[in-house]
Order: C-alpha cells, then structure tokens, then sequence
C-alpha cells in the first residue's frame, strides 16, 4: 500500500511531551489536528502554535479514564472528519519511592487506567470507522521498559509490556484489512514524567527528535518504532538473556529495587 500524508490525526495525551512536538510535527496546511489532553493552557498554547503552522486544530480537554466519554468523544469524531492517523500517546507514570516502600495502589489503578484501558477503549472507538473504510492507521506508545520491567516502575513496565503486545496482535489482525498499526517504543525523552522517574536516564533524547523519528517509522509503516539504537539494542538484550543475568545488569547500571 502506498503511504498517503494523513489530513486527519487524532493525538490523545497532546500536552505531553511527545504529544506535544507529534502535533507541532504534523501541524501544516490542509491538515486537521484533534488534540486531548488535560492541561487547558497547554493544550491552548500548542493548538496556537500548531495554527500558526495552517493547521486546523480541535482541542479536547476530557479524562481518557473516563472510558466511555473518551469512546464517544472519539466516535462522534471520526463520525464529522474520518480520521487518517490516530495516535494514543496519553500516558501517566509512578514508582516505588525514594523510600522503596511501593507504589500506591491509587497510582498504579490509575496507572494501567490511563495507560492500558483508556488505550484500548479508543482503538475499539476508531476501529469500526476506519475499518469500514478499509484504511487508517493507529500509533499505540509504548517503551523501551516493554523489553524488561524496571524494579522501580513494576506497573508503568508492565503496562507498556501489554500495549507493546497489544499493539503487535492488531497489526497482524487488521494489516490484511488496509489498517496500519505500529508500536512506540521511546527510551528517554525530556518531560516532566521522565526526569520524576528514578535511576539513571542514559542517551536522553529532546521530544522534537523522537517526534522526527517516530514520524519517519510511521511513513515507512514499521511495526516496532524503537529508539535511541544503543538503548533499543541493549533493553533487546535484556529480554533474551537469562532472567539473572538480566537482573544483575539492570541492579548495575542504578535500577535497584
């Protein structure tokens, strides 16, 4: 299938980082941007500078773990201007704390919330229209922490283990049916989430670069969007090595449980 400019492109988690420079990155003439997020000024601040590129910009500011609004909010959407490109990039995070007593339970049900239900709920709010049409592509972020879980984020590792899985069986299922999914597997990429994270942040990389890359991949229809290479190859590594020999490397770099 030849790759065609997407018109249409949803982008959930707009005020983040990647959602962010996503936007700024696709934002031209001609094109129409549907952008949520929960942060009212910055969502207006990148819909302003987003229009200043000639794109049309809708702004959204409802919760993603609100399932059902968020599905007819994406329904009603697709239903007004069919959507080309729709990317789930809203994402939370929560660790063990400094004290390594745990995560709250709170944190982490609003984790997998944000990250893996409200994920889902909007490709099964998409899917029949693009479906219908036989075309469409859907960007499910996942990580790099999909390889192998980190001791200090057990569930932000393990639900972006479930949508790199996810995201993997919809491309097989839907790839014969003119639909493109690809998975996003980001290392570190300067945010506000990213540096609350503890341990260390290695090959750390600016959101307009990952917004670069993961453009390119979504042009070329890869499956697995994974940056920066060394990260990419040695979080690889990780997964196919013996669990203990992959423990002790991430006990050793700073990760520590």
């Amino acid at each position: 299938m030849s790759f065609e400019a997407p018109q249409s492109i949803l982008i959930t988690g707009a005020t983040g980082a990647i959602g962010g420079a996503l936007a700024l990155h696709y934002a031209a003439p001609g094109v129409t941007l549907i952008l949520q997020g929960r942060n009212p000024q910055r969502l207006q601040a990148i819909a302003a500078a987003c229009e200043a590129k000639g794109a049309r910009v809708v702004c959204q500011g409802l919760d993603v773990t609100d399932t059902p609004r968020l599905m007819e909010w994406a329904r009603e959407v697709d239903a007004r201007m069919p959507l080309d490109l729709v990317i789930a990039n809203a994402g939370i995070n929560t660790n063990i704390g400094a004290d390594k007593s745990g995560e709250p339970w709170e944190e982490a049900t609003a984790l997998i919330d944000t990250n893996l239900r409200a994920t889902m709920a909007l490709v099964h709010a998409v899917l029949p229209g693009m479906r219908q049409r036989g075309r469409g592509q859907i960007v499910l972020i996942s990580s790099l922490a999909a390889y192998f879980g980190l001791p200090v984020t057990p569930t932000y590792s393990a639900t972006k283990a479930a949508v790199k899985a996810y995201g993997e069986a919809l491309r097989g299922w839907l790839a014969p049916e003119g639909i493109r999914v690809n998975v996003v597997m980001p290392g570190y990429v300067a945010s506000p989430m990213c540096h609350a994270m503890p341990g260390p942040k290695p090959f750390l990389w600016p959101a307009e670069r990952a917004a670069r890359r993961i453009r390119r991949g979504l042009e070329k229809n890869r499956a697995r969007i994974s940056f920066p290479f060394p990260l990419n190859l040695g979080t690889w590594f990780l997964a196919v090595l013996p669990a203990s020999i992959s423990g002790w490397i991430v006990a050793q770099i700073g990760y520590r449980g």
